[in-house]
């Protein structure tokens, strides 16, 4: 079972919540934080996830996952409401990159994550979410690629292909229709041809016989 698969089960489901999307980070600037408050459990990796509830209205947080060096288990460790999300910064708007800034109401995280990828399918999805479910105040998104809002988006993409295949589906359908339509227009000339020959005839063959 991946990292993702096991926080959503162990995190999410046991209270009714499914997870959309999750990226593993690590702090671009170390916070000075007591050893007391970690409770000396050394090394751990950190996970911000995407979650919404089942039960409706439906309510979309973002929480922190933390999976201690050792251990098996996830452990939440923060959470905030789409709501108290303010800004999220996607660094550079002209290309892929790691880096990416959450500011919440009560909270600034600078972030960098494992990949390139993996923290623009976040924001993509990310972003989807609040749209969909952000009624009110929806969080600004700054230095974000076009194609993660939008346009050309992993999301937007597929949707194209599906539709654009559908597009060269039916296309190709009313091409073979046309083609069968000639056909049978071609056939039926074909036999009228044939029923005015086979008349002719019979009509010659009336008149030498008179």
């Amino acid at each position: 079972m991946s990292a993702k698969s096991a926080i959503n089960k162990e995190v999410f489901a046991p209270h009714d919540e499914k997870m959309l999307a999750a990226v593993q980070v690590k702090r671009r600037t170390k916070k000075k934080i007591p050893f007391l408050a970690t409770g000396g459990q050394g090394d751990y990796m950190t996970y911000i996830c995407l979650s919404v509830t089942n039960k409706k209205p439906s309510q979309v947080s973002v929480t922190k996952v933390k999976q201690f060096e050792g251990s098996s288990s996830f452990v939440k460790r923060s959470q905030w409401t789409i709501e108290q999300l303010r800004q999220v910064n996607g660094i550079d708007p002209n290309r892929d990159c790691p880096e990416f800034d959450l500011v919440f109401d009560n909270a600034f995280d600078q972030w960098v994550a494992s990949s390139s990828g993996e923290k623009c399918t976040f924001v993509q999805i990310l972003h989807h979410t609040c749209q969909r479910y952000s009624a009110e105040r929806k969080p600004e998104f700054v230095n974000c690629q076009s194609k993660l809002l939008g346009g050309n988006s992993i999301l937007h993409s597929a949707a194209d292909s599906v539709t654009s295949a559908v597009q060269k589906a039916s296309q190709a359908l009313n091409e073979r229709g046309e083609r069968l339509g000639r056909a049978e227009e071609k056939t039926g000339d074909m036999m009228n041809s044939a029923q005015q020959f086979a008349d002719t005839a019979h009509k010659l063959a009336m008149k030498h016989k008179s």
